[in-house]
């Protein structure tokens, strides 16, 4: 696709106060969240900008995200979102295979700081923009990617919906079906909605989305605590891959740290009924011994699936056990470890947009 280079123009870049919206929720409109299986228009990424999370390895970083973009870019179109002056930096390692917007960012992860899309059988689409406090205040500042669901929803022209609830899209999944899966490691820590109980968040993932069953797994990644940490994304352990179909890493070695936590996921799983009233089937994948990235973060586009590798053994069994989970697709490999280092992968980095947005 041709490279454009867009800016947003002051008035929209001016910080707005974060207010739930007013009037019906996007469920009482007709509204839910598509699975990420569905046709997308394209994908949504956000360019590195956070120089003290990456260190010296800033370069790397880009040089992966670009890696990213490029296998996306070759199935749907990529819509990449940089801060102001970066423009030059996305042309040096992407050239034209991506459309590059200057939008104020403070870090770069799509997947947890951009819009959530909800559709209507009509096809009409909204934004929900949840609130974003960076992963439990755990970097600051972080105003603007508070407020980039919001712009990006203007820039494409669609109603955006003010959500009141702390909320990372790494955090959940979504059958399209009125399922929703997440883990109590995350969305019960108190850094994120210390006023919210358990019913509370629920009623308004069900209100934000359109979903009617929510799933708790208990766990996340262990070591996704530490200062990069999410507090237990289930992106970094699982996948829903098809209605009534999750993927979970399940490590066969009792020496992981997460061989009893995966084991108590898969419990759960093993004996939960989804929206539809299936009851849910588990393709596990072991992630081998002391895996360097997470198989599982990986992002479903048109006809491809994009994964984490980072050199090791552990890389060709999981990707041919992908290429059995997702028969039909292309499974391609990009660089991970440096992603890893930086808390994610490239689920985390990207979000894709459904079919029917006009992209800019």
């Amino acid at each position: 696709m041709q490279s454009k280079i867009l800016a947003m123009t002051a008035a929209t870049q001016r910080q707005q106060p974060r207010q739930p919206s007013p009037g019906r929720t996007p469920a009482e409109q007709g509204y839910s969240m598509p699975a990420e299986w569905a046709p997308h228009a394209g994908c949504l990424m956000v360019w590195p900008a956070r120089r003290e999370l990456w260190g010296g390895r800033l370069d790397e970083a880009m040089d992966d995200y670009a890696a990213v973009a490029l296998a996306i870019a070759e199935v749907e179109p990529v819509v990449l979102v940089c801060a102001p002056g970066s423009q030059a930096e996305v042309r040096a390692r992407c050239g034209s295979d991506v459309t590059a917007v200057e939008i104020p960012v403070d870090d770069s992860w799509a997947r947890d700081s951009g819009p959530v899309f909800v559709r209507r059988a009509d096809g009409a689409t909204a934004v929900v923009s949840f609130r974003f406090n960076a992963w439990g205040e755990r970097w600051h500042p972080y105003a603007d990617d508070d407020a980039l669901a919001r712009r990006v929803g203007e820039l494409l022209g669609l109603p955006v919906h003010e959500s009141p609830l702390v909320l990372e899209g790494g955090s959940f999944f979504v059958d399209g079906e009125g399922t929703l899966l997440t883990t109590e490691q995350c969305l019960l820590a108190p850094n994120r909605n210390p006023s919210m109980t358990r019913a509370d968040i629920e009623r308004e993932l069900r209100d934000a989305l359109g979903v009617r069953t929510i799933v708790w797994l208990p766990y996340g990644h262990s070591l996704d605590t530490g200062p990069a940490g999410t507090d237990g994304h289930i992106d970094g352990v699982a996948q829903y891959v098809a209605p009534g179909h999750v993927l979970l890493e399940l490590p066969s070695s009792p020496a992981s740290p997460d061989f009893a936590r995966a084991r108590a996921n898969l419990e759960v799983l093993e004996r939960t009924f989804d929206a539809r009233g299936r009851q849910i089937d588990v393709s596990v994948l072991d992630p081998g011994a002391d895996p360097h990235v997470s198989y599982a973060n990986h992002y479903i586009a048109n006809g491809r699936i994009v994964v984490p590798v980072s050199g090791s053994v552990n890389d060709a069994p999981a990707l041919a056990r992908l290429a059995e989970v997702y028969d039909g697709y292309d499974v391609v490999g990009v660089p991970g470890e440096v992603l890893a280092y930086g808390g994610g992968g490239p689920h985390c980095i990207t979000q894709q947009i459904p079919a029917g947005v006009a992209l800019p």
